[in-house]
């Protein structure tokens, strides 16, 4: 699968610009401001349906317009697919396959797998536990829509059962047979969650630590935790053992909305102890164990954004990640950076057809 042409028009910083692409490797590079990462952005839009950067769907229309157009061309198994994805001003985000619309984004998930790799990355290690979930269930999602059907149902669960804990606040009452109904829903959706979450973490960790020891040529050990209550009891009996607290609270205080994936580097937390090199090492190692084992599950070659991934790292380890991208087990492949003599240089030692653009 390959990215072959794409155009916008008013979005971002562009008002009106096409690519025709290499289906190997692209670099856009530039000085910073240029909307190098834009571009990136908008490629993964195309298979999202989202921003990367800015959840605010309206700040991804260029300042003063009414409206944003991705429009791209991709070859996915001997087909052409055609993918248009805009927005206007108060009016609901529209994803259109092949001049057809989705009824649903979750619907267009998965067709175009897809890795990003930025200095963003960052956040699943200095943010909150919500941000790895949202790691967690991105890569299972594309791989797996019965995950994101459960998922959706769930947090549409979760979402009312605390309506009902605040409307029992609020009205001094309770019924335990109404709550008895959403705990059944968690159950059954979480347990499935959980599963999966445990299979993909289980999958996922020897691959990202032999990826980590390719990169770093460390040899500390780094590992991938999943941490859930679930490994206790089941939801169900946490719930039933929470609904107190859960009263008191108005939410809903236990589940897999709840979940972690711990980082550590030995046998402490990443984030604490590791290096700013160490910590960027452990994030591109995680990006490419989520690229190989997505290729594995989808069977088709993700495409590959590395969003300014060369800046802040010595030699050995961006000779390291060039070694690792010279395989031909990738495919596309999009890279940004200020640079462009760096940028040409490094690429010439990966031994593929590739395409610079100036912005």
């Amino acid at each position: 699968m390959f990215l072959q042409k794409i155009s916008l028009l008013n979005y971002k910083n562009f008002s009106d610009i096409q690519f025709e692409f290499d289906s190997k490797i692209n670099c856009f590079v530039g000085n910073n401001g240029r909307g190098k990462t834009n571009m990136l952005d908008a490629i993964y839009h195309l298979s999202f349906g989202k921003s990367y950067f800015n959840p605010i769907a309206t700040q991804n229309i260029r300042h003063g317009e009414d409206f944003f157009v991705i429009e791209g061309s991709f070859s996915l198994n001997g087909r052409e697919e055609k993918i248009i994805c805009s927005l206007k001003r108060n009016v609901k985000k529209v994803i259109r396959r092949n001049g057809k619309a989705y009824d649903r984004l979750s619907e267009h998930i998965g067709l175009l797998p897809l890795v990003i790799i930025s200095p963003a990355d960052r956040d699943l290690i200095i943010e909150g536990s919500e941000t790895r979930r949202k790691f967690m269930d991105g890569v299972i999602s594309q791989s797996d829509p019965e995950y994101l059907h459960a998922l959706l149902n769930y947090q549409k669960a979760v979402s009312q059962r605390n309506a009902l804990l605040k409307y029992f606040a609020a009205n001094h009452t309770y019924d335990p047979k109404t709550i008895e109904v959403y705990n059944e829903q968690l159950h059954s959706y979480g347990q499935q969650i959980y599963d999966k979450r445990v299979a993909f973490t289980e999958e996922i960790h020897p691959i990202f630590k032999e990826q980590y020891r390719l990169i770093s040529g460390d040899t500390e050990e780094v590992n991938l935790i999943y941490n859930s209550r679930l490994h206790e009891a089941s939801l169900a009996d946490l719930l039933l053992a929470n609904i107190d607290r859960d009263r008191a609270l108005q939410y809903t205080s236990v589940g897999v909305h709840k979940d972690d994936l711990d980082f550590e580097i030995g046998t402490f937390p990443i984030k604490k102890f590791g290096s700013q090199g160490q910590q960027k090492s452990f994030l591109i190692a995680l990006k490419f164990a989520q690229f190989k084992l997505l290729k594995k599950l989808v069977g088709t070659t993700p495409i590959l954004l590395l969003d300014d991934i060369f800046d802040k790292l010595d030699e050995s380890r961006v000779a390291h990640i060039i070694s690792l991208v010279e395989d031909d087990n990738f495919g596309q492949i999009f890279i940004s950076d200020t640079h462009a003599e760096r940028t040409e240089r490094i690429i010439k030692e990966i031994h593929q057809t590739y395409k610079i653009f100036p912005l």
